[in-house]
């Protein structure tokens, strides 16, 4: 019988060492491994798959895709050592696929995001996710790349930001605004003046994290804390009933960031497909093709680049 707990370690160690993260789909992995443990297959089989896959059976099918793709995956690895291994096809549960339209923000959407989130229960956690907004709206980081910062990877003095070890396992530094440097400069320095709870009582001593963002204790912002909260921000500032047909994500300031920056090169009269590869090393993405995903089209931009097309056609 197959050691599948040591295989699936492998498969996650291996994968993992190619830059994958590979989080939710560890979890999952170890949940079907533990299943088939339970029923006592000797081999891995379609039967198998698709049985863990549909649990719970009230879940939507795109739920049961997502886990079928993660035991497909490791059962391709896993044949390689048991020949045995039935693989299971693409399509096999299938589900709709389409993008997720972002929401652009507008200027006065920020402004009321950041103003609902001044009206946050203490003075350090407001002040915390009004830091963290502003400064994912204005250099388009992923939030986990925002959460993840440590003290030194904000350089107040070049006005540069480290990012380390994220999407695919791969680093960078980005520069950011004067104005973006001072408003950071602000967040630290408050931060570290401020009292913080332990064991419910209040101390007067910088925070012991290393983190750029901290909680009310003084320790690491967390990222499923921000999930929870900005949603509430969006309910808040009346953004959740825009007529859009989902609520803005946090991740939407990202694709707003890319649009924007767009939109300023037309206007600028740049060469856009020439700077697209800027714009993609500064969002981090290993190839431009990666940055069209966030060119979303919106009135102003399409008005500006077919300006462009039609003084193309007119030249001489």
């Amino acid at each position: 019988m197959t050691d599948y707990r040591s295989a699936a370690a492998d498969y996650l160690a291996t994968r993992r060492a190619m830059g994958y993260k590979l989080v939710y789909q560890g979890q999952m992995l170890a949940q079907f491994v533990a299943y088939l443990d339970t029923v006592g297959a000797e081999h891995l089989t379609i039967n198998h798959a698709v049985d863990w896959a549909k649990q719970p059976s009230s879940a939507k099918r795109t739920w049961w895709a997502v886990r079928l793709s993660t035991v497909r995956a490791f059962a391709r690895y896993l044949s390689a050592f048991d020949p045995a291994t039935e693989i299971p096809p693409a399509g096999l549960i299938p589900a709709p696929s389409h993008r997720i339209v972002p929401y652009i923000y507008t200027d006065d959407d920020i402004a009321e995001l950041l103003t609902a989130a001044g009206r946050l229960p203490t003075v350090h956690r407001a002040d915390t996710y009004q830091t963290l907004i502003g400064l994912v709206a204005v250099t388009g980081i992923r939030e986990g790349e925002a959460v993840r910062l440590d003290r030194d990877d904000v350089d107040l003095q070049q006005g540069l930001l480290t990012i380390r070890n994220s999407k695919y396992g791969k680093s960078r530094q980005i520069p950011v605004h004067p104005s973006t440097v001072e408003a950071l400069a602000g967040y630290a320095h408050r931060r570290d003046a401020r009292r913080y709870r332990h064991d419910g009582r209040q101390h007067h001593h910088p925070p012991s994290s290393t983190s750029f963002f901290t909680s009310t204790t003084g320790t690491r912002l967390l990222r499923d804390n921000v999930s929870t909260v900005f949603p509430r921000l969006v309910r808040e500032s009346g953004l959740a009933g825009s007529g859009h047909h989902r609520p803005p994500r946090l991740h939407d300031l990202r694709h707003s960031f890319a649009v924007n920056t767009l939109i300023r090169w037309y206007r600028q009269g740049l060469d856009v497909e020439q700077r697209l590869p800027l714009l993609s090393t500064y969002l981090g993405h290993v190839a431009p093709k990666s940055t069209y995903w966030y060119m979303t089209a919106v009135p102003e931009l399409l008005e500006l680049i077919a300006d462009r097309l039609d003084a193309i056609e007119v030249q001489p």
